[in-house]
């Protein structure tokens, strides 16, 4: 317990200095790129007055030097200020709690998809190694992580929305449904506890297609690691031993050999949700998701800087927290891993 306490100490000391390297390093790339975020976001006429563009430097601490802008920002970071977005005038961590909600939403959903059906297909490829429904499986594996997702989103839509018309196009709720105000943000998890089945059965059809484009490519990982590690395991003494003894084939996997292997598969599912938010951007932008990934592009588009550092900071967290709870599994899951 002493060695596990430490060992979160450490990795919370770490993930402090971690944060202001992220911050350090995306605040000047996104200043240094050769870009002038003046001519962005001011009109032509505004920008032929010197007063308007001198006011404007100056509103937003643009007339300051560099590392002077920079510990500014760092000084407002301590306090929770994340500054406030050049391009909608709101403050970004009111902007970041308005869009991410439906970036989580999506996310978990495309998670579930990846999970449920990586390991039941890595499942069913390992007991049935090299026959034609192992081969089935490996295509589709090797499909998700090969096909870039903008155009598996592209294919969807096309199939499923405008030829088959089995689900609705972008955004998350029809225009004839009225979005719901307060709550979690989570649309289908506020229309479940509130009983609006209506809301709730719109919400689902929403995000069942981009929740399948995201979760395709970490579908894949986790089915390719899976069967993998089923293999592996299969051949250890403490299988053979099982199958001595007469059990069968269904508990021998389910009882013995999937809990190892699942182990090396806990590392893939938090990589997995990390790339679930780096496609946001293609996956958000052609489904019309009003999420961080249109948050993101937007920003990045009018050189927003304020709002890029506050959704790279987020992701960033994102990923600190994600690392941080595998390892503690990895301590509960696997009584041989020894934190000293």
């Amino acid at each position: 317990m002493r060695n596990m306490a430490r060992f979160l100490l450490r990795r919370l000391l770490f993930v402090c200095f971690l944060i202001i390297g992220v911050t350090f390093l995306v605040f000047m790339i996104s200043h240094l790129v050769p870009s002038d975020p003046i001519a962005s976001n001011m009109s032509p006429n505004a920008m032929s007055d010197p007063a308007a563009v001198a006011a404007y430097k100056a509103r937003w601490g643009l007339d300051k030097p560099l590392m002077e802008q920079y510990f500014i920002y760092l000084s407002n970071l301590l306090r929770g200020d994340l500054g406030t977005s050049i391009r909608t005038g709101n403050p970004v961590i009111s902007d970041l709690k308005q869009f991410f909600p439906a970036t989580l939403e999506l996310s978990i959903m495309a998670m579930l998809i990846a999970v449920l059906f990586g390991i039941t297909f890595g499942i069913i490829s390992a007991v049935y190694r090299n026959k034609p429904f192992d081969y089935l499986v490996r295509t589709i594996s090797i499909s998700g992580v090969s096909i870039p997702n903008f155009w598996f989103a592209l294919v969807m839509l096309l199939l499923f929305y405008s030829k088959w018309h089995l689900f609705p196009g972008g955004g998350r709720v029809s225009s004839r449904i009225s979005a719901p105000t307060g709550g979690t943000g989570l649309y289908v998890w506020d229309a479940l506890t509130s009983g609006n089945w209506a809301l709730f059965n719109d919400a689902l059809s929403h995000l069942i297609l981009p929740a399948i484009v995201l979760g395709f490519f970490t579908m894949g990982l986790i089915s390719r690691q899976t069967r993998s590690n089923l293999l592996e395991v299969s051949s250890l003494d403490y299988i053979r031993t099982a199958k001595a003894k007469g059990l069968s084939q269904r508990q021998i996997v389910l009882r013995h050999a999937l809990g190892n292997a699942l182990i090396p598969v806990i590392t893939v599912m938090g990589m997995g949700f990390s790339n679930l938010l780096g496609g946001m951007v293609f996956v958000e932008k052609i489904f019309s998701w009003p999420g961080i990934g249109q948050y993101a592009y937007l920003s990045a588009t009018t050189l927003d800087f304020p709002a890029i550092c506050g959704v790279s900071l987020l992701i960033a967290m994102i990923n600190v927290i994600l690392n941080l709870v595998i390892d503690i599994l990895y301590g509960v899951i696997d009584p041989r891993v020894r934190y000293s």
